[in-house]
């Protein structure tokens, strides 16, 4: 237990705790206690912490030394799921520079826009993108592409001229991540990680999840996302517990043969995969001791399915990337309230406000807030959103709910107007957009209908131009040229006229009613 006790001797308690330490000396800390233990695995690889440090050492040395990434400079990190994300994050970190992670399923014109916003001096990519890196680099002439697959492996006698890390100056307030979300203008906003935000939720988590360093959390989810970089990456990498990366997902029962075959602990995924999980046999050594649902809303169904087939926990938590990502869980040790997000963690303050900022009472309906050491410091130059966001303190959720008499936290409805698929956000706004642009469309909405494998699907309604018709096949292949494809709509329906009210904005609730008066769904 020597490098976790350190690790949290050192670690701030609140938001306004002096710390001496940042994510790159946390994680050098932890790896040289347990040097010789293994840190992650995936399938037959296996690699030590050691080993994940030698490669962190080598590539932040290249890094400084011969790609000229200078102290603040943003470094996008455009991977796929694999060994190398890790020493990828740390040695950015030892740089003294900022990780952008870039969602992999996301098309070269989507990532130009992230690049540009977030101005890149350096992309840290990999072969299996290479296509959708030469598609950028027209887009981006100036920025360097660094391949994963230069990393030297495991045992490569050129990491042990690696003797020690660059030190690493930043300080608890510094920027650590930039991580973008989807917004309501079209375009994601950049939400701004402290190394401190970062610490503080892997704290928060450590003691909510009752950590300890036998844990082996299995990552399934993408590690760009907030809720596995934080709670599939950080949390064992900073405590000495281990990561088992899943390599396939299909069929489900793949998963829990890893599980077994490596002795994993802890499972975080979405809901639609604990749905898939409960109607498969259950293996009698099953070494789980604990599932986690989150990313999108637990339907109290599906907890009711896996719990009749697991003996096993499965606990809905909340949690948003400007919180870095982690809000809620319901406890370890219960009661488990179903349809519940829980109660805040440790360190972290959860309100129900009314449009002036006034806490409501138990049981009445309003705009969750929250506010802790985890918040973000802000968006990435959107000073004007950061205030729409920000209230004395208080960072805005977008999400509608209430508490009840116990403390424990419900989430109804969302004020933003947001999709989840596969637990990653969509904002009908940018899809709507591209519709308009495309030849005889007049009018265009977005709304998403529920899945029972994804959560939910966009669905697009339509009115034409006189005279118009539609080509749907045309239609997806225009989207799909320009949007990653779980955001491009299952259904196209056209309409003579969309509903608006009296001031003509189109009115969504009435195509929701009448999506569900038609059942409509992508396989209808």
């Amino acid at each position: 237990m020597v490098g976790s006790v350190a690790f949290f001797a050192l670690l701030p308690s609140t938001a306004n705790y002096p710390c001496r330490v940042n994510l790159s000396q946390s994680f050098a800390q932890t790896a040289e206690a347990h040097a010789a233990k293994v840190a992650l695995c995936q399938g037959g690889l296996q690699l030590t912490y050691g080993q994940l440090l030698g490669q962190t050492r080598w590539l932040a040395r290249r890094l400084r030394e011969e790609l000229g990434v200078r102290p603040g400079d943003r470094v996008g990190v455009w991977l796929k799921n694999g060994p190398a994300y890790v020493p990828a994050l740390f040695a950015i970190w030892a740089a003294d520079a900022v990780a952008v992670p870039i969602n992999n399923f996301l098309k070269p014109a989507e990532v130009d826009y992230i690049a540009a916003d977030a101005g890149l001096a350096l992309l840290l990519s990999e072969e299996s993108l290479g296509e959708n890196c030469a598609a950028l680099q027209p887009l981006q002439p100036r920025l360097r592409v660094w391949k994963a697959e230069s990393l030297p492996a495991a045992g490569d006698p050129s990491l042990d001229r690696e003797a020690a890390l660059p030190q690493a100056t930043r300080a608890e307030g510094d920027l650590a991540l930039i991580i973008y979300t989807s917004g309501t203008t079209g375009h994601p906003k950049g939400a701004m990680l402290s190394h401190g935000n970062l610490l503080h939720n892997v704290r928060s988590c450590y003691q909510a999840l009752e950590w300890n360093e036998d844990d082996r959390i299995a990552v399934l989810l993408p590690m760009f996302h907030s809720f596995m970089l934080t709670v599939g990456v950080l949390l064992p990498m900073l405590t000495g517990g281990s990561m088992l990366l899943v390599r396939s997902l299909h069929p489900a029962k793949n998963i829990l043969q890893e599980i077994i075959l490596h002795h994993a602990t802890i499972l975080p995924a979405v809901p639609q995969l604990f749905r898939t999980l409960a109607h498969d046999a259950v293996p009698a050594n099953l070494p789980l001791r604990l599932c986690i649902s989150g990313a999108a809303p637990l339907p109290v169904e599906i907890l009711q399915e896996f719990s009749r087939r697991f003996p096993i926990p499965l606990l809905e938590g909340y949690g948003l990337s400007e919180a870095s990502p982690v809000v809620s869980f319901n406890p370890l040790r219960g009661p488990w309230k179903a349809g519940s997000i829980g109660v805040p963690i440790t360190g972290v303050e959860v309100s129900v406000q009314d449009e002036q900022g006034n806490p409501l009472p138990p049981l009445q309906t309003g705009e969750v807030c929250v506010r802790g050491g985890n918040v973000m410091l802000g968006y990435w130059n959107q000073p004007e959103a950061t205030a729409k966001t920000m209230r004395d303190g208080w960072l805005l959720t977008g999400d509608i709910g209430h508490a009840d008499s116990d403390g424990y936290f419900y989430i109804t409805d969302r004020k933003k107007d947001m999709l989840l698929v596969n637990g990653i956000n969509v904002y009908p706004r940018q899809i709507e957009e591209l519709l308009y642009s495309y030849p005889g469309v007049r009018e265009a909405a977005v709304i998403g209908v529920p899945d029972p494998r994804r959560g939910e699907q966009p669905v697009a309604y339509l009115s034409l131009h006189d005279g118009k018709a539609l080509d749907e096949k045309a239609l997806a292949k225009y989207l799909r040229e320009r949007l990653a494809d779980y955001k491009v709509p299952r259904r196209f329906v056209v309409l003579p006229n969309l509903p608006r009210n009296a001031t003509g904005k189109i009115v969504k609730p009435a195509l929701r009613e009448l999506a569900e008066k038609q059942s409509l769904t992508p396989d209808h």
